[in-house]
């Protein structure tokens, strides 16, 4: 098996490994699709609201690739999202544009790096800086000039501002962030965690954006969602890594399944 894009040693290993960043998977969606030209693509194009585990499994079986699994592997998933968004295109977006791609990428940028922060620990300016360029790859390795990447993180920093305080959500956005936050069609045993997810993905949005979707937010919830967060930091850092890396195993491992088959490693189980 050759090496991977990454070594263990790199930043983005030690943050993108761990399963907490999966409480932040419905923010990092939200965001996405307050942009409206993510929103009618995603609206247009996917059943994600009828198959919901499809799309994390397609979500996570790029992320692990590219950044966990062999460059062979981390090529192969890459072409087959290229391949997928070059069909996503309609009336005034496609999912080719550059902007799209930056947008989608620094969802998943800034909420892996919010959830580590809050749950495991700061990470210094050199660590933050080399996580941050690391990240880039997820864009850049389906066709996003790497120029279109924030030149560094004051730039970011500038970029995200601008961002989450102008997008402004489409009724094709809150439809769609209403699926993800009132689903219909989970299976019976995660159904006991929609209501967790809902408080914990409204919680973590900007102010400006979960206002756009029309979500209230008091400062009482603030004050749990705080406190979760600080007995999450007491006890799971002192977790095993192999439990805690143990989503990042299993999506690498179906992905590596589905390369073995030769299937279409983003094709629906069905």
């Amino acid at each position: 098996m050759d090496d991977g894009l990454f070594d263990d040693a790199a930043v983005i290993r030690r943050v993108a490994r761990e399963g907490l960043l999966l409480a932040g998977g419905g923010r990092a969606t939200l965001l996405q699709v307050a942009h409206p030209g993510v929103a009618q693509g995603v609206y247009d194009h996917s059943n994600f609201a009828e198959r919901p585990l499809d799309r994390l499994r397609t979500t996570m079986s790029y992320v692990y690739g590219v950044l966990f699994g062999t460059r062979e592997e981390a090529r192969t998933i890459s072409r087959a999202v290229a391949a997928m968004h070059r069909k996503v295109t309609g009336p005034g977006y496609y999912a080719d544009d550059p902007d799209l791609q930056v947008w989608v990428n620094a969802t998943l940028y800034d909420t892996a790096v919010v959830l580590y922060q809050k749950v495991l620990r700061p990470l210094t300016g050199a660590e933050l800086d080399d996580c941050y360029r690391q990240y880039s790859v997820l864009a850049t390795s389906i066709g996003c000039p790497e120029e279109a990447w924030p030149a560094d993180r004051a730039a970011f920093d500038t970029y995200w501002a601008h961002m989450t305080g102008t997008l402004r959500v489409s009724p094709e956005g809150k439809a769609i962030g209403d699926a993800l936050l009132w689903p219909k069609n989970l299976p019976l045993a995660l159904r006991p965690g929609i209501p967790v997810n809902r408080f914990t993905t409204i919680g973590l949005l900007p102010a400006p954006i979960r206002a756009g979707y029309g979500y209230s937010w008091s400062p009482r919830q603030q004050r749990i969602l705080d406190g979760s967060f600080r007995a999450s930091a007491v006890v799971y850092p002192h977790l095993p890594l192999k439990l805690r890396a143990g989503f990042k195993d299993y999506y690498l491992k179906d992905l590596r399944k589905r390369f073995a088959r030769r299937r279409n490693p983003l094709a629906a189980d069905g």
